[in-house]
């Protein structure tokens, strides 16, 4: 079954990116005066070790990239849409919060979704139409209708001002929840979405590699992915509310909008 095959292959090129990352870290630390070129050479030694591993295997595929990895094949159906590393900050601090997102696109739709975090040895991975799983167990969220029960993570864009409207959304949000956090990599909080971790996630400032496999990931798990204001989720749109799927992700619209 090719889809199996495509899941073995985007788990497998997220390990290897993974120790990618491991190995680079050791190569840096935060007391340097500038650790973002060694950043910069990670992230691409990262997303060069998934593209050689997918693309020896179909190198008539399409690849989109956040390393200005782009690869436009039109006679090709399939676009790997790669994140090396989300949650750069937090990679540089050696903060222990980041990912390797890897999709599969069929025709413009999702078709394979896998989330990697080598801190915690965590693989989250999905096929369209298939449950998604954490490292080979089925995943769910939780079960939570109301925002006072619910714990919300939210991304703020980078190099965020006091007058961002990203920032007014976060305020008006706080007094409703019981907790509001901002962590850092929109990868896994999508699927913390989708393993009950946490009840929804919003941000206006993301792009496709940021997201295209975890919504698959929080849709399979059965929770829901649209715009902030309740319109269909597109990657192409920079911006996405993930909840558990129950009544809190229409009350949490109503105050992102």
């Amino acid at each position: 079954m090719a889809e199996t095959d495509f899941l073995e292959a985007a788990e497998q090129a997220a390990r290897l990116a993974g120790k990618v990352l491991g190995s680079w870290s050791k190569k840096f630390t935060v007391s340097e005066k500038s650790p973002a070129n060694l950043v910069t050479e990670a992230d691409f030694a990262a997303q060069e070790a998934i593209f050689d591993h997918i693309h020896t295997r179909w190198p008539d595929h399409g690849f989109l990239g956040e390393e200005g990895l782009a690869v436009d094949r039109t006679d090709s159906p399939f676009r790997w849409v790669i994140d090396p590393l989300d949650g750069t900050s937090n990679y540089v601090h050696g903060f222990p919060y980041y990912a390797v997102s890897i999709a599969l696109e069929q025709d413009g739709e999702a078709l394979i979704g896998v989330v990697f975090d080598p801190n915690r040895d965590e693989m989250f991975a999905v096929i369209r139409g298939h449950k998604a799983l954490l490292n080979g167990q089925p995943i769910r969220p939780t079960e939570i209708g109301t925002l006072q029960q619910a714990m919300l993570v939210a991304s703020l864009p980078v190099a965020v001002t006091p007058n961002d409207p990203a920032v007014a959304r976060f305020l008006r949000v706080i007094p409703h929840a019981q907790t509001v956090q901002r962590t850092g990599s929109a990868a896994l909080n999508l699927v913390y979405v989708a393993a009950g971790r946490i009840e929804a996630f919003w941000s206006s400032s993301l792009k496709p590699w940021d997201m295209a496999a975890g919504a698959l990931i929080v849709r399979e798990a059965g929770g829901r992915v649209s715009q902030m204001d309740g319109s269909e989720f597109a990657i192409e749109v920079p911006n996405v509310l993930a909840s558990n799927g129950t009544s809190l992700h229409v009350e949490l619209q109503q105050l992102l909008i």
